[in-house]
């Protein structure tokens, strides 16, 4: 079952139109959901940046799309599909079909799909900076938007290299991200992770992490602009994504890291 503009169908009964601007210009956002215990989590978290990124791209957004809305439309979801299973639930925006790079309308569609499967994090975590392409560094790639070639391409290079994934810098060769999570460098008690400013996705796991590490006395966190090189002047490498929380990162090239500082953060975060 899929909810498409709160009708629920079934999968294959729902079809794209060949006009869908998310489709033809990557002209849509999404959000991807954990479901725990058949509930999302961090969902006013996730609503708020679709709003504000509905905002920035100049998408209208609906009166009765309410964060209530949001998340009845996502809890009806996932009663109806009745799995044990479910890990996540996508939701999708895209601006509604008509017009070329301008269009004719600025209302919008929305899809929220179901996954299911199991979330593991890896003992073995290994990284490698991806160099072919860059991230463009400025509040429009903080966006979660469908345009996601670079993490696609980045993917695949990590696949063909053995890697679990590949760390993003954008044109000034700063570090940004990875293909699918953000990034935290720990060296002592301090803790950095790339700015907003220079490209990085705004995730919700980055803000709650970032959170709990300003209520923690024992640690400092900074959010500033990071070098390839501070990475392997780092004790601890970790990287957070709303689905998978915190995974620790065990080698950067030929620097193996510890784990104790992330695994420590990671249980305080799965309490959240």
């Amino acid at each position: 079952m899929v909810n498409f503009n709160g009708t629920l169908l079934e999968k294959e009964s729902f079809q794209l139109s060949l006009n869908n601007r998310g489709f033809s210009y990557g002209d849509s956002l999404f959000e991807t959901i954990r479901i725990k215990e058949e509930r999302p989590r961090f969902v006013e978290d996730h609503y708020f940046r679709l709003m504000a990124s509905m905002r920035m791209i100049r998408m209208e957004i609906p009166m009765f799309f309410t964060l209530d809305y949001f998340e009845n439309q996502i809890l009806e979801l996932v009663k109806i599909v009745a799995s044990e299973n479910i890990f996540k639930v996508k939701c999708t925006v895209y601006r509604k079909e008509g017009g070329l790079y301008t269009p004719e309308v600025n209302s919008i569609d929305f899809l929220l799909e179901v996954f299911e499967g199991e979330i593991t994090r890896k003992e073995k975590f290994e990284i490698d900076l991806y160099k072919d392409h860059y991230v463009t560094s400025g509040l429009l790639s903080t966006l979660k938007s469908s345009n996601r070639l670079l993490n696609v391409v980045s993917s695949i290079y990590a696949k063909e290299n053995d890697l679990d994934t590949c760390v993003l810098v954008n044109e000034q060769k700063n570090v940004v991200e990875v293909s699918n999570a953000n990034i935290f460098l720990v060296k002592g008690t301090h803790i950095q992770t790339p700015k907003l400013l220079d490209g990085c996705i705004k995730g919700v796991a980055r803000k709650q992490v970032v959170e709990l590490l300003e209520k923690n006395a024992d640690f400092t966190i900074e959010e500033t602009s990071v070098s390839p090189f501070d990475l392997q002047k780092a004790d601890e490498i970790f990287v957070t994504n709303a689905i998978v929380g915190v995974q620790s990162v065990t080698k950067y090239r030929k620097k193996h890291f510890g784990t104790s500082i992330a695994k420590q953060i990671a249980l305080e975060f799965s309490k959240l």
